[in-house]
C-alpha cells in the first residue's frame, strides 16, 4: 500500500481530475478496483490527487516531453528517462520506459543493454553521449565533465540538450517520489537490513568475525 491516503472518485471535485479519472480508470472506482491498461496499480494517481494543482502541474509535465513542438529524438528522450528511473532504483520509471523505448525504435538488445550500456556495444556514438550525460545528471547530480558535455554538443543542438536535461531531470524526481511514497511498482520493502545471526551464536563467535574484518 501506498504510504499516504489515496482519494476515491466519490470525494473528487476538481473536473481536470474528474476527467483524468475516467480516461484512466472509466467509470472504476481506483481505490476500490485499483488499475490501468498498462498493467500499473494506478495509485500514483489517486495518491497525488490529494494535491490537484500539483497532480495538474505534473500531468502537464507528461506532456511536454510528449509535444510535437519537441526536437529532441524520442530514442534519446527514452534513453534518458528509462536510464534515470534504473539509477536511482526505481521499478515503476524503469519498467514503464522500457516499454517506452522499444515502443520508440530502440531494438531489444539496447532496451535490455541500458543497465549496462558502459560495456554494451550495441549503441552508436550519439546514444552513448547521452548514455553518459545522463549518468553525470543522475548520479553526480550535474557534475558534467566537460568531455561528456562536448560529445553531447557534437551531436546534440543546444535546444535538443536542454529538452534532454529538462525531461531526464523530471523523470529523476519521478524515480525518487515514488519510492519516498511507495507508489506502483515501487511499493517494497527495504532489502539492506541486517540478516540475524543463528540462534545461540556467541559474542565470542561475533567477535571473531569483526577481528577478521579488520
Amino acid at each position: 500500500m501506498p504510504r499516504l491516503r489515496e482519494v476515491p472518485r466519490d470525494e473528487l471535485e476538481d473536473d481536470y481530475l474528474k476527467h483524468l479519472y475516467k480516461t484512466l480508470f472509466g467509470e472504476r472506482d481506483p481505490v476500490a478496483e485499483p488499475g490501468t491498461a498498462t498493467g500499473t496499480p494506478g495509485n500514483w494517481w489517486t495518491v497525488f490527487a490529494q494535491v490537484p494543482d500539483a497532480f495538474k502541474h505534473t500531468t502537464e509535465g507528461f506532456g511536454f516531453y510528449r509535444s510535437p513542438k519537441r526536437v529532441l529524438d524520442d530514442t534519446l528522450r527514452e534513453l534518458g528517462q528509462t536510464r534515470a528511473g534504473y539509477l536511482v532504483g526505481s521499478q515503476f520509471v524503469y519498467s514503464q520506459h522500457m516499454k517506452a523505448a522499444r515502443f520508440s525504435g530502440l531494438t531489444e538488445e539496447q532496451v535490455q543493454a541500458i543497465s549496462h550500456w558502459s560495456v554494451a556495444d550495441c549503441f552508436d556514438h550519439k546514444q552513448r553521449a547521452v548514455l553518459a550525460y545522463t549518468d553525470a545528471l543522475v548520479l553526480q547530480y550535474g557534475r558534467v565533465p566537460d568531455a561528456v558535455f562536448e560529445a553531447m554538443k557534437e551531436h546534440l543542438t543546444e535546444v535538443e540538450i536542454i529538452e534532454l536535461t529538462y525531461i531526464t531531470c523530471t523523470y529523476m524526481m519521478h524515480g525518487v517520489m515514488s519510492r519516498a511514497l511507495r507508489l506502483e511498482y515501487d511499493d517494497v520493502d527495504e532489502r539492506v537490513v541486517e540478516v540475524p545471526a543463528p540462534e545461540g551464536t556467541s559474542a565470542d563467535v561475533m567477535g571473531m568475525v569483526d577481528k577478521r574484518k579488520g
